[in-house]
């Protein structure tokens, strides 16, 4: 088991334990006010895929709506995608234990994507299209009025940086967007939570997580490596993760390059000070870079 998810010592568990119990909670439940993401009389499809992230996102949802001074009603949901060795009952056995209300829909989307998809070549991209599809026709069949999904700060990160990367755009990944039939509302309630926590989550709560054996195995995967990314930054230079977070809510277009954002043809000079204005001539205002970061170059 790897150093992320190895149990602190025996003494230290319980303040530990209740620290991250009350910061994943705070930050659900920040996520959740922020956003709007869930209002009185809701009905809240939370889609649970055998994963540590849509195993916490139910868990501390059925906690927050026992606290919560609004109504809301919450179903699981399971798309059964028929892979092969997939156990069936995992799910459906936990779901009962915990008394929440469930749906298991059955569709063979594996067999659709291993005769679509050429051998080697990645898979998400299809299988995503597909879940998507039944899951929003899933969530009009059960009358759920928001659909919610498991995506945590570091899935939005990795998002972001593979749009930048391979897209040649600056897109991330929302907290809350209509869907793209126009007929659901999707929300993240993880948005604000780091992957990490959830890792020592999973353990803690002994959730029966279920790998994915259809892309979990396509380890040259753009995603794996820009997660690797990320975790390698977050290492050696702590906060910078995390500022890049908050970047992707403090967005200033005029100083961007999207001219649909902002006028940028139309820019006449006011004669009026902009305190928040581009201070041409001046140095960037970053502050220096660490010195792990500062290399030396000598000449030949």
């Amino acid at each position: 088991m790897s150093a992320v998810l190895d149990a602190p010592p025996k003494e230290r568990l319980p303040v530990e334990l209740a620290r991250l119990s009350k910061r994943l909670h705070r930050q659900v439940g920040q996520a959740v006010v922020d956003f709007n993401m869930i209002e009185a009389g809701d009905k809240v499809m939370v889609c649970v895929s055998g994963g540590k992230d849509s195993y916490a996102l139910l868990d501390i949802l059925i906690s927050l709506r026992a606290r919560a001074p609004i109504h809301f009603d919450i179903v699981a949901v399971n798309l059964d995608q028929k892979q092969p060795g997939f156990p069936g009952h995992v799910l459906p056995d936990y779901l009962r234990r915990l008394g929440v209300p469930f749906h298991i829909e059955h569709q063979d989307t594996y067999s659709i994507v291993k005769r679509v998809i050429a051998e080697g070549k990645t898979m998400c991209s299809l299988c995503s299209r597909l879940r998507r599809g039944i899951l929003y026709r899933v969530a009009g069949e059960l009358g759920a009025t928001k659909i919610a999904l498991g995506h945590h700060r570091d899935d939005m990160l990795q998002t972001l940086l593979m749009n930048m990367f391979f897209g040649a755009r600056l897109k991330g990944m929302p907290a809350k967007l209509v869907s793209d039939d126009g007929k659901n509302i999707v929300i993240r309630p993880l948005a604000y939570v780091n992957e990490v926590d959830l890792e020592r989550w999973a353990v803690h709560r002994a959730f029966p997580v279920i790998p994915c054996t259809l892309c979990g195995s396509q380890q040259n995967l753009q995603r794996v490596q820009t997660k690797q990314l990320l975790r390698d930054w977050d290492s050696r230079f702590p906060g910078r993760v995390e500022n890049m977070f908050k970047a992707m809510g403090n967005v200033v277009p005029s100083h961007l390059m999207d001219r649909n954002l902002y006028p940028f043809a139309g820019l006449q000079a006011t004669g009026v000070t902009d305190s928040g204005g581009d201070h041409a001539f001046d140095g960037d205002d970053c502050g220096p870079a660490p010195a792990a970061a500062i290399k030396i170059h000598h000449s030949p």
